[in-house]
């Protein structure tokens, strides 16, 4: 019975670890043609992750490594989050400077954060009127108060088309492309590390909407 038993239980084994391995080896070779194509037209991108949400973990090590980091978001939630705990310390101590973008959440009806909530109300009916601009200025105050505490740390906020999350830093760029009928962080993120095409894409990004944005009051 006991050898039975063991059987059984070696056959489980193997076969949830050859599940898992085949899995890890799927994820791993759909990169391949994605770093393959980055080298041969210097792209540089190291990776394409599926959903934003998913490179949390990952954007939070790479955070802690930082010198100066640059963000510009559609909503701003991720900065109150644990993932960015470690910028608000360091930015009093080891980080040179946090540029922070928010869309701006005074302009009303005719503002391009207004056009992104009309369309996540399409596929989420618990975006009610007014909820993104609330949920920006909540996230605004949060960043604003941590600016009151450390000098390096800028907020502005810019009216420009909500298609996309910026997080620069010395070393790599997350980019994220929403999607016109999904959250954020349900969004395929590129990580595009320096030096590369993509790279100084995304610092282009960030610094054309800086250049074109209102500092916080």
């Amino acid at each position: 019975m006991n050898e039975f038993v063991l059987g059984v239980v070696s056959s489980l084994l193997a076969t949830a670890l050859t599940v898992a391995g085949g899995w890890t080896f799927s994820m791993r070779s759909r990169q391949w043609p994605v770093t393959l194509l980055s080298r041969l037209t210097g792209l540089g991108v190291r990776r394409l992750i599926s959903r934003q949400r998913l490179a949390s973990g990952e954007l939070a090590a790479e955070l802690t490594r930082a010198r100066w980091v640059r963000v510009l978001a559609g909503r701003g939630n991720e900065l109150t989050r644990e993932g960015f705990a470690e910028v608000w310390e360091a930015a009093g101590r080891r980080l040179e400077s946090v540029q922070i973008l928010l869309p701006d959440a005074d302009l009303g009806h005719d503002s391009w954060l207004s056009r992104r909530e009309k369309e996540m109300r399409r596929v989420d009916l618990g975006f009610s009127s007014g909820l993104l601009a609330e949920q920006v200025r909540v996230n605004a105050a949060y960043v604003s108060e941590v600016a009151r505490h450390r000098e390096n740390v800028s907020l502005r906020f810019y009216d420009l088309p909500n298609v996309h999350r910026v997080i620069v830093t010395d070393n790599v760029a997350y980019l994220t492309i929403y999607q016109q009928a999904e959250h954020g962080r349900n969004s395929p993120c590129i990580v595009a590390p320096r030096p590369g095409l993509m790279y100084d894409y995304a610092s282009l990004l960030f610094s054309t909407a800086w250049d074109h944005s209102r500092p916080a009051e």
